[in-house]
């Protein structure tokens, strides 16, 4: 198999066709053996229907569907864990990134290169809010972390075979495919392009899910949030200390001191406030843990026509 082509979807069935129609246009163009993995990550629309209508029809056309929503990283790992192209693609099925870019990414791989990301010049359709959330964020990433994430990209891109097997040793939960990828290294490059509205439907991308996507980024690729609690720990204890000699010295020295509960209260409230974001972040940290050690299944798949490479 010369090519995979994975695609995470959640409800979206009014683009399905297209998407089809599109890819397996530009792969036979290319003249490639490959396979399109349609993942279905929990849909309530008919998007299964459409894609195992495709697949009864299309022998390229391979699905797997699971037994809920497990969530759009968890869909890819899904498809990365059956994939048999010693090339593997991963685009969205909402037809906001090319599928005719893979046929530039593939020759750009062609000259050595393991890794080919797309990088967005342009996006098109999406609000003031959002770029400005996902600019921070990615700023922000690349900062506090020991790797160089790349900063306008999504998960679109073309990896090689010994990326994936790599990836597949990679135990953890909290997924962020984009931070591992850059994290294992090889040669890596990219392509601009410019990112199109979303052809139908709506994005399973609420503010909530990408706060979370975030914060598994951030946790998972940097220590810097705990480092920054112990730094700010020794400030409130040194801010402590020098309110405390003053106390001390009013009281004993100048003997000019007013006694009530309001700088007692302001004190507390302030520690008590550090404490617990504090608690927080370490919370975080503890939580990914947990989910590591209870060791369940990543997903569950309700019913595929593709059976799990074996390496």
């Amino acid at each position: 198999m010369d090519i995979s082509v994975i695609i995470p979807a959640y409800n979206e069935e009014a683009n399905i066709q297209m998407l089809y129609d599109r890819l397996s246009a530009v792969l036979r163009q290319m003249q490639l053996d490959y396979e399109l993995i349609f993942v279905n990550d929990g849909s309530q629309d008919k998007t299964i229907a459409l894609i195992k209508n495709l697949s009864a029809k299309v022998p390229e056309v391979k699905y797997i569907d699971f037994s809920r929503n497990f969530g759009h990283q968890i869909a890819v790992t899904a498809g990365l864990d059956r994939a048999k192209g010693e090339a593997i693609v991963i685009i969205d099925a909402d037809l906001q990134d090319p599928p005719e870019l893979i046929v530039d990414m593939y020759k750009k791989m062609k000259e050595g290169f393991e890794v080919v990301y797309a990088k967005r010049a342009k996006r098109k359709g999406e609000s003031w809010l959002k770029l400005w959330t996902a600019g921070a964020f990615y700023k922000i990433l690349s900062n506090i972390t020991s790797i160089s994430i790349p900063v306008d990209t999504g998960d679109f891109r073309i990896v090689d075979r010994k990326i994936v097997d790599i990836l597949k040793q990679m135990p953890e939960r909290n997924k962020f495919l984009r931070g591992q990828i850059s994290w294992v290294g090889f040669n890596q490059t990219f392509i601009e392009y410019e990112r199109q509205e979303r052809n139908a439907g709506e994005t399973g991308y609420t503010y909530r899910k990408m706060l979370h996507f975030a914060l598994d980024g951030i946790t998972g690729f940097s220590d810097l949030p705990m480092k920054i609690v112990t730094y700010f720990g020794f400030i409130v204890s040194g801010f402590a200390f020098f309110v405390m000699v003053y106390a001390l010295y009013s009281r004993y020295i100048w003997e000019d001191y007013q006694p009530g509960w309001t700088s007692l209260m302001i004190s507390i409230l302030f520690i008590g406030g550090i404490q617990m974001i504090a608690i927080g972040i370490i919370g975080e940290y503890l939580s990914r843990m947990n989910h590591n050690i209870r060791q369940r299944p990543l997903y569950i798949v309700k019913d595929t026509n593709m059976e799990e490479r074996v390496d």
